[in-house]
This record gives structure tokens, sequence and C-alpha cells, in this order.
């Protein structure tokens, strides 16, 4: 029994909006599963597949603007690509962030909805992510949440340390998944992750199984949905979709 990681998921005032401008970011195409729904994905993408981690933008009333404890880091191939794309994303709409960085190589932005997001400097490790290098979570304890993460999803733990711990598909494909210590980490309810079971598996038995980790079920408001809100050990909310 094993869980993949397949979308990052953000709420929005304007579905269509916002994922139009992660769409033109990434380099990618737009579709919608129903009103209020906007799937970012690769072109002639196949879903699910560990290649990409794609995006789904959902219209909820009112979404508050503060920073969330998720975002993406962009990779980038050379200085110059970097520049160029920076540039790109404020033409889009993106602007400058001050999140407290300093003089660091990446250059930190937020979408149009206040989103913050990296678009990194180029690095080897990124090299073959796609345009997603990295889902990055702020949290108290890496070595916990790796512990957790890596028990949850089928995924390869890289690297742990104290301050930063590192996944990726057990495919050596798609984006990483990385856990940083942050200082006075904030609440995550705008932005969470989407788990999907493999075709056949139970998922109410992969509930379960990520009860016996240290999950909680979480109530937002959801209702009488297909899919089961959780909550891992730091209280993060993320959801386990019915099977496709």
């Amino acid at each position: 029994m094993a869980l993949r990681l397949v979308q990052v998921n953000f709420k929005a005032r304007d579905d269509a909006a916002l994922g139009r401008f992660w769409a033109e970011a990434l380099g990618w195409g737009v579709s919608s599963e129903g009103p209020g729904v906007t799937n970012v994905e690769p072109v002639d993408f196949v879903w699910p597949d560990p290649v990409a981690v794609c995006v789904d933008v959902v219209t909820v009333p009112d979404p508050e603007t503060v920073k969330y404890r998720v975002h993406l880091d962009l990779a980038t191939t050379s200085v110059a690509h970097q520049a160029e794309l920076v540039a790109r994303l404020k033409e889009l709409g993106a602007t400058p962030a001050d999140v407290g960085q300093g003089d660091v190589p990446w250059t930190v932005l937020a979408d149009p909805e206040g989103n913050v997001f990296c678009v990194l400097e180029p690095r080897e490790i990124y090299r073959d992510t796609g345009p997603i290098a990295a889902v990055v979570v702020d949290c108290a304890d890496p070595r916990a949440m790796a512990r957790f993460w890596g028990e949850a999803i089928d995924w390869t733990l890289h690297e742990v340390t104290d301050d930063h711990a590192r996944l990726r598909s057990a495919k050596g494909v798609g984006p990483y998944l990385e856990f940083l210590r942050t200082p006075d980490v904030t609440v995550w309810n705008r932005v969470h992750l989407d788990l999907l079971p493999y075709r056949g598996d139970d998922q109410a038995a992969e509930v379960a199984r990520l009860q016996t980790l240290g999950a909680t079920l979480a109530d937002v408001g959801q209702g009488d949905v297909p899919w089961i809100v959780l909550a891992d050990p730091e209280g993060n909310e993320f959801c386990v979709l019915a099977p496709a």
C-alpha cells in the first residue's frame, strides 16, 4: 500500500485567472473538471504520472493572504534563464516579495493572489525536474516530517538533516518534496497536497494506515465529498483522493 503525490492545490479568488498565470509560468496547459476548478498540467500529460506534480486551483470565498507553509521553487538552467523567467513572470503579474530572505541567489516573488514562490538560480540537483524544482514545506522538525511523509507516500528519502529533508519519486523523475526548518511556522490552509491511492487500493485502508503513522482527520468544511481530509503530525492539511 502506498500513496502518490499528484498535485498541489491552491485556493483562490479566481481559479481561472490564477490558473492561467501558473500555466504561463510553467509552460503548461489548463483544463477544468468543473465550475470553480482549473487544472494546470503539462501539455499532453496523462494524469497521474510522477514526471509532474500538477497544480489544481479552486475558487473559494475570500481566501486569506498570509505566508503559507508551502510554496513552489521553480528551476532554471542558467543565470540568463533565471533573469528571463523572472522578467516574464513579472509581466504576467508576479511581484517581488520580501520574506526576510536577505541577499540570496534566488528570487522571491508572489503570484497575482499573493502566494509566494521562488525562482532558483541554476542548480545541478534540479536539472531534470521539469519547471517545478521542488514543493517546499516550512516545518518545525524536518526529521519527523521525513519519517511521516516517507511512509505516507511512495517516494524515496534522498537527504535528511536537522534543518531540511528532501524526497523524490522512486522513479527518479519530477520535482522534489522538501521540508525546511522554519521559525514561527504559520498556518497552512490555503495551499495543500493531494495524494492518490493506486488503482485497486482502498481509500479507507490508506486513511487508516496514515492515522497509525500520526495523521488525524480534519474538518475544513468540506462536507460530503469523495476525498478525505487529514492533517499530518504538524497540522498540515492534505487530501486523500478516491482511487482513479
